[in-house]
């Protein structure tokens, strides 16, 4: 493809929160920069509008869609549960345009990568469930991060995933056991018909799904590789891997 071609457009969902006295849709600078620099492409921050939005015409200029992490929970009755006890934020308006987004995106082939909450929505949109409390299930391992660290200890490399072989993310990867950060207090209980698995942590936690029957590149890993991208190789892989297949698309569409 030549450099005078045009940039891939990626949509990086948005959260949306009370900032002040009024509702603002953002999306973190590191995945904005991730897009940049690890995939060599051009983010669009997509609001989270929920019905607001027609997403036929949002998909029509995308060559990619990165699903981003949060701070809010996905909501339990999508996934058929009550709230687990405790204060968890919520992001209705994110949840109602992303499980709605994820259907149609794979649908259209339309590559997709999801990260942390990401990976969560993906197998929510599908049909799958959640552990609203990893840390509160005997045997498992508690996948938080220490808020009173300082935030390059909070992303730190925090244990190993065993690589699936023969998959999508063996396929960018020849470490089989690649160290990945960890900050997340939820992750998949259920899988959803349609996932095939990627990587699992030490203690049986599902860390990265790929969309099975996928007509382009869908990965959602449960770390953060946008942390810090230029400096984690593997990190680096991913969103190298998954801009290829945003301008594979982007050709293919042109």
């Amino acid at each position: 493809m030549s450099h005078s071609a045009a940039m891939p457009l990626v949509a990086v969902t948005a959260d949306r929160a009370l900032n002040g006295a009024h509702q603002y849709h953002s999306a973190g600078e590191k995945y904005l920069t991730a897009v940049i620099e690890g995939a060599g492409c051009m983010p669009v921050i997509l609001p989270a509008l929920g019905d607001q939005g027609s997403i036929d015409s949002i998909l029509n200029p995308i060559h990619g869609v990165l699903l981003t992490g949060g701070y809010s929970n996905i909501e339990p009755h999508h996934y058929g549960q009550r709230p687990a006890p405790g204060d968890d934020s919520r992001d209705a308006q994110r949840d109602k345009t992303n499980l709605a987004l994820i259907p149609q995106i794979i649908a259209a082939g339309i590559p997709v990568l999801g990260i942390c909450r990401g990976l969560q929505e993906l197998n929510v949109a599908m049909g799958g469930t959640l552990h609203q409390r990893v840390y509160e299930i005997d045997g498992m391992l508690d996948h938080r991060e220490d808020k009173t660290a300082a935030v390059e200890v909070q992303y730190g490399l925090a244990h190993a995933v065993n690589v699936q072989a023969n998959g999508l993310l063996a396929s960018i990867t020849s470490d089989t056991k690649p160290m990945v950060n960890s900050v997340h207090g939820q992750g998949i209980d259920q899988l959803a018909e349609g996932l095939t698995i990627e990587a699992v942590a030490e203690d049986g936690l599902v860390e990265a799904v790929s969309v099975t029957a996928a007509k382009q590149f869908a990965l959602a890993v449960q770390w953060h590789p946008e942390w810090q991208v230029r400096n984690n190789d593997f990190y680096r892989a991913i969103f190298a891997a998954f801009g290829d297949a945003c301008r594979d698309y982007c050709a293919e569409k042109s």
